[in-house]
């Protein structure tokens, strides 16, 4: 396993895309789009995948991994079209993520960097239609499938999915599907694709754990691994307060703190279903415009949800951790974590859904006599104290 230098790292801070010989196609998607230089997961990958090779990589959400492995997919398929018949089922490349929202994601930022491609994408997700599903499928042949697990199990058990003409398989968020108990599943699905030395295979987690490890050992072949470590585990575009408040008060500063005006958009974190369920319907009673995300909410529901607060008709998500992965809208003012998560990870991941693309945000935690205590594993990965403080008198009004 060849691994990244910090040699490489000064070039791939400095790399463009103009640089890396892609399609023009694909390029004129990238323009589009605004993106000039690559970020550092780009820059250190890109060279690699763009010749083949297979990937581990380590980066956090928001670093344009996403990115990363699409510019690798449809470069490789633009590069060796296939002029024999095609068949229907038969994907060119698949991508698994863990969450519908975090597959939906992929495929959004897919068609806007393949637009003029003329590539195929599909994506497969529980909790919607099969049906709706299997006749976008089947419509005429797909080069790439974004899916979750489960569902795309249940396309391989009824045959209407074939995976042995898979050129290049994403397994992105590798430790959340660990953690969410899918990895005999991912397991069956690299079996049904061609052996990894006749597949081009790339890995993504936030954490190289040492099942993660084995994992990569087990489905890569001669793999190039990329850390790319952030100055700091948290983005330093958000500003992170921690409130030491009773869990009595923790409703009341939450209502007053979505009624200031400098809160234009705010997620809310909470850790389990009946509570985040319970905080929406109290904030809906308040007057506060609200959606609510996790895991029991019909599909078609959440994405409406979605939409309507990427597009402002709500001020307020409610989310849990695992829906709440899948959430990348800009312009987040606010989050807040009405309890302390109990994986330091999902710090992280939650307070950086705000602070993205260049702008500034803040995250309010609360912490009290029930979860106080996941304060110093927090403060652990981020490698950095929080000062807690009492919430200021306006917000106890």
């Amino acid at each position: 396993m060849s691994t990244f230098s910090l040699a490489d790292q000064a070039n791939a801070d400095t790399r463009t895309f103009e640089s890396l010989d892609l399609d023009e196609r694909l390029l004129k998607g990238i323009k589009d789009l605004g993106f000039v230089t690559c970020s550092p997961i780009q820059g250190a990958i890109l060279p690699h995948t763009l010749r083949g090779l297979d990937a581990i990589g380590k980066a956090q959400t928001g670093t344009g991994k996403t990115a990363a492995f699409l510019i690798t997919v449809f470069n490789d398929l633009l590069a060796h079209p296939i002029d024999d018949e095609r068949f229907v089922g038969e994907p060119r490349a698949l991508v698994i993520a863990p969450t519908r929202e975090l597959v939906m994601q992929i495929a959004e930022d897919a068609k806007d960097l393949g637009k003029y491609t003329g590539l195929r994408v599909v994506t497969l997700i529980g909790g919607m239609d099969y049906q709706k599903q299997l006749q976008k499928l089947d419509q005429e042949p797909v080069d790439l499938v974004v899916a979750t697990p489960g569902r795309l199990i249940d396309f391989m058990t009824r045959q209407d999915l074939f995976l042995d003409r898979v050129e290049t398989i994403v397994l992105d968020e590798a430790d959340r599907m660990l953690d969410m108990g899918f990895i005999p599943q991912v397991k069956r699905i690299v079996r049904a694709t061609p052996p990894k030395e006749h597949r081009q295979t790339l890995l993504f987690s936030a954490t190289f754990t040492q099942d993660i490890i084995n994992l990569s050992e087990q489905w890569t072949y001669k793999p190039i691994k990329i850390e790319i470590e952030p100055e700091s585990v948290a983005t330093a575009n958000v500003d992170q307060k921690v409130y030491l408040v009773s869990a009595e008060q923790r409703y009341k500063i939450l209502l007053n703190l979505l009624r200031d005006e400098a809160a234009t958009s705010v997620i809310v974190f909470a850790n389990r279903r009946d509570q985040v369920r319970h905080l929406y319907e109290r904030l809906r009673k308040a007057s506060i415009p609200c959606g609510v995300l996790s895991g029991e909410i019909p599909q078609n529901k959440r994405t409406r949800t979605l939409e309507d607060f990427k597009r402002g008709k709500l001020k307020v998500l409610v989310a849990t951790d695992v829906a709440g992965r899948g959430i990348h809208v800009d312009g987040v003012s606010h989050v807040v974590n009405y309890n302390l998560p109990e994986d330091p990870d999902d710090y992280v991941h939650r307070i950086g859904r705000t602070g993205r693309a260049g702008a500034t945000g803040t995250s309010i935690s609360f912490a009290s006599e029930d979860d106080a205590f996941l304060l110093p594993d927090i403060e652990a990965l981020l490698g950095e104290r929080l000062e807690c403080e009492h919430p200021p008198e306006s917000l106890l009004a």
